[in-house]
C-alpha cells in the first residue's frame, strides 16, 4: 500500500497523488511496482526500502549523500494458535531525503494512524526532522502502553491461577513472557539508534528538536526498565507456579498412596478368608462380622497414623 500526504499552507494534512517537495510517503506491505515508483520519484536506493521490509532487520541509522536512513522496531499485536494475544515487534524504516520523508514497514500500525489522522500536535510533513522524532516518540509511547497492558494481563491471569491452574493460563504466561523478550531486545536496539542520533548529529536539529529527542530517550529508557522489571516478575511467577504445580502433584500422589494402603487391608483380610483352608472363626456364625471388624480396626489405625503424619 502506498500513501502520499502533504501539509497544506493552512497546515491541514491532505492525501495527494504525486510525490513532491514536503511530502510524507507512507508504505506498508508495498508491491514491487510501488517500491520502484518511490525509488524513482524520491531518488532512494531500492535496497534501502527493501531492508525495512525484512522482519529480521536490526535497528540502525546511516547517512549517505544527504539522506538519512533510520530503522527501528515498533510493537504490534498478533494472535497465536491458541487465540492468545502476543506482542511482537517488526522494523519500520524512516528515510529522510532532501525533499521528503518516507516510512516503510511490513504492516500497517495504529502508530502511523496517529499521524495519518493528524492526532499528533505540531505535526507537519515538511518538518522532516521533527516528524522523525515525533514518530520515534509515538513508538516509545506505544511500547509503554503495551507494557502496561501486559502487566494488567499478568495480574488477571495470576488471579485466575490462584483459583485453578490450567494449561490455558500457562500458555498465556508463556505468550506474555515471549512478548517481553521481544520488547526488551527491540527497545535496547532502538535506544542505541537514539544515542547515535544524539551523539553524532545525524539529524539537523533545532533546540526544540533536541528537547524532543531527549524526551524520546527518556521514554525509551523507561520502557526498557519496565520491560525488564515485568520480565523478572513474570519469570519469578512462572517459577513459583511451577513449584506449586509440583507440590500439588506431590500432595495428590501422597493422598492417593495413603488411600491405597488403607484400602489394601480389607482386600488382604477378605482374600485370606476366601482361601479354602482352616481359618480362625470360620465356623462361627459371626465370622463375616469378625472379619469386617478386623478390616475396620486395621484401616482405622492406619488412617489415624497417616492423619497424624499429615499425609492427608
Amino acid at each position: 500500500m502506498l500513501e502520499i500526504f502533504k501539509s497544506t499552507e493552512t497546515r491541514v494534512l491532505e492525501k495527494v497523488d504525486v510525490i513532491s517537495k514536503g511530502c510524507w510517503v507512507n508504505m506498508y506491505a508495498p508491491t514491487v511496482e510501488e517500491i520502484a515508483r518511490v525509488s524513482s520519484d524520491a531518488q532512494v536506493d531500492i535496497d534501502i526500502i527493501k531492508d525495512a521490509l525484512d522482519d529480521e532487520e536490526r535497528p540502525r541509522i546511516e547517512r549517505d549523500e544527504g539522506r538519512i536512513y533510520i530503522i527501528v522496531d515498533f510493537p504490534y499485536i498478533v494472535h497465536d494458535e491458541n487465540g492468545l494475544e502476543v506482542y511482537e515487534t517488526i522494523p519500520i524504516g524512516i528515510i529522510q531525503t532532501e525533499d521528503n520523508i518516507i516510512t516503510v514497514s511490513l504492516k500497517d500500525s495504529p502508530i502511523i494512524d496517529e499521524f495519518r489522522k493528524n492526532r499528533v500536535k505540531e505535526f507537519f510533513t515538511f518538518k522532516k526532522t521533527r516528524f522523525a522524532l515525533q514518530l520515534l516518540f509515538v513508538i516509545s509511547s506505544y511500547y509503554l502502553r503495551y507494557l502496561k497492558q501486559i502487566n494488567k494481563k499478568t495480574n488477571e491471569i495470576e488471579r485466575v491461577v490462584h483459583e485453578s491452574l490450567k494449561n490455558k493460563e500457562l500458555y498465556a504466561f508463556l505468550s506474555l513472557e515471549k512478548s517481553l523478550v521481544y520488547f526488551t531486545t527491540s527497545l535496547k536496539s532502538n535506544k542505541v539508534v537514539l544515542d547515535k542520533i544524539l551523539r553524532f548529529n545525524y539529524l539537523k536539529m533545532y533546540e526544540e528538536d533536541k528537547d524532543l529527542l531527549e524526551d524520546v530517550i527518556i521514554e525509551k529508557t523507561q520502557a526498557i526498565e519496565m520491560a525488564e522489571t515485568y520480565h523478572t516478575i513474570l519469570t519469578g511467577m512462572m517459577n513459583a507456579f511451577a513449584s506449586i504445580v509440583s507440590n500439588n502433584l506431590n500432595i495428590v500422589m501422597k493422598f492417593l498412596t495413603s488411600i491405597t494402603i488403607i484400602l489394601s487391608f480389607p482386600t488382604m483380610v477378605f482374600s485370606l478368608y476366601g482361601m479354602n483352608v482352616e481359618l480362625p472363626f470360620q465356623h462361627s456364625p459371626h465370622a463375616f462380622i469378625i472379619a469386617l471388624l478386623i478390616c475396620l480396626v486395621l484401616s482405622s489405625i492406619t488412617g489415624f497414623v497417616f492423619w497424624k503424619k499429615k499425609y492427608f
